[in-house]
């Protein structure tokens, strides 16, 4: 019996190892990260703003950030959290922020970490796949917010397909 559970078990882990692979993914990288910032500033200071934009990465790193000359303090930790609550849950901030708000079944997510109900967070897809997010903050009004942040993401709708 000892024996007939080693022959099963060695079999088991033979073929879990045959199966193994190694995983490969899409992500932001620096060139792309600037890219989007510069033009989500362009964008916002054409309009008349100040703003700090952050870029995350597929695992929530910074692979680039911007405070803006005039932004205030607090601009950068937002835009970083935006950035976040997009990439967290696959779809603008400001998507979660109304999925979430009041009695919501979720609104529980709402006291995560790092996660915040406001809008101008965007996650960066390829396809279905989400490969970072960006998240701005600044503009008067989440909304615009958001419109620099699809601004930035535009330049490289491009390399995104």
């Amino acid at each position: 019996m000892v024996r007939l559970a080693g022959v099963v078990a060695i079999i088991v882990v033979i073929s879990w190892s045959a199966g193994a692979q190694v995983l490969t993914h899409k992500d932001v990288s620096a060139r792309m990260a600037w890219t989007i910032i510069e033009a989500a500033t362009t964008q916002c200071e054409k309009d008349g703003y100040s703003i700090s934009i952050a870029v995350l990465d597929r695992a929530g790193r910074f692979r680039a950030y911007l405070q803006g000359d005039r932004a205030s303090l607090a601009n950068i930790e937002l835009a970083r959290r935006k950035a976040m609550t997009a990439l967290t849950f696959r779809r603008t901030s400001m998507e979660w922020a109304q999925r979430t708000a009041g009695t919501s079944d979720l609104a529980g997510q709402r006291s995560l970490t790092d996660v915040i109900p406001l809008g101008g967070g965007i996650p960066i897809k390829v396809g279905d796949e989400t490969i970072g997010a960006i998240g701005v903050s600044g503009a008067p009004g989440q909304d615009k917010d958001e419109l620099c942040a699809q601004a930035g993401l535009a330049k490289v709708a491009d390399q995104l397909k």
